[in-house]
């Protein structure tokens, strides 16, 4: 076994795993630990199956019509799963993937390799350094933030600050989302939309309509621009789905974040 191999099965046996989803065929789970992370059909990457994920794909599609490529950078890298999707779904788009361990990017692209269309340029590096620094000259159409956790976030990817950074690496009409997991009562999301709206005069967020009861764990997607977004595409998003779905934003995302 050469020395690359014998470091990613070190990295796979202390961390990270792979395993087929026996429900999907052709389609592979992400695990770090025993928390399952990211899931990808490869053989039918333009499908989208983990909630969190297609809520932000099917928003963008609201919000981009497959006319033309974009350019995204994905903070925080996973499986990749929606760089394989936009690879098909916006066919000659560019991809830049951030993520801080080498290992586990070395490992998912070895173990799922990306459909031949997919153009994307991986980066090992920290999600707000990158930004001043590989990627300092930079613009992009989109961004997918896919790293919080709740409380347990790196600090310096919450701030204000951040999220000003964020909206300087994206080009005029620039679309920013964030994936952001928090428990009862919120408080974290609840500061994320909080940072957002200082920085970009449009933030919205969408889940399920139980996590904005704020007694249920789980995934909420906040989409950030700078251009007021009409209400009917509020709309559009909304029953896009994956559903249920509800979507708040202005006086409603007011009330929701406040302590």
């Amino acid at each position: 076994m050469s020395k690359t191999a014998k470091r990613w099965l070190g990295f796979v046996q202390e961390h990270a795993t792979i395993y087929d989803d026996d429900l999907i065929p052709g389609s592979k789970i992400l695990a770090i630990g025993d928390a399952p992370q990211s899931h990808v059909n490869l053989a039918h990457p333009e499908e989208v199956f983990y909630e969190y994920l297609a809520r932000v794909a099917n928003h963008l599609q609201v919000l981009r019509t497959p006319d033309k490529p974009l350019k995204m950078l994905h903070l925080g890298a996973g499986a990749l799963t929606l760089a394989r999707w936009a690879s098909v779904v916006y066919p000659s788009s560019t991809h830049v993937a951030v993520d801080i361990e080498r290992e586990l990017l070395d490992f998912v692209l070895t173990q799922l390799p990306l459909p031949a269309q997919c153009q994307l340029r991986p980066i090992v590096a920290d999600a707000r350094s990158v930004l001043s620094d590989q990627l300092a000259n930079e613009k992009f159409d989109v961004i997918v933030l896919d790293i919080f956790s709740g409380p347990e976030a790196p600090g310096h990817l919450t701030t204000a600050d951040y999220y000003s950074e964020l909206l300087n690496s994206l080009s005029e009409g620039g679309l920013l989302f964030v994936n952001i997991g928090d428990d009862p009562p919120l408080n974290f999301a609840k500061s994320q939309v909080v940072a957002a709206q200082s920085v970009f005069r449009f933030v919205m967020l969408s889940s399920s309509p139980e996590m904005f009861t704020q007694r249920y764990p789980g995934n909420l997607i906040l989409t950030a621009m700078q251009s007021p977004l009409p209400e009917d595409m509020v709309e559009r998003c909304q029953a896009a789905g994956p559903y249920p779905s509800e979507v708040r934003h202005s006086l409603d995302l007011d009330r929701f974040s406040k302590p």
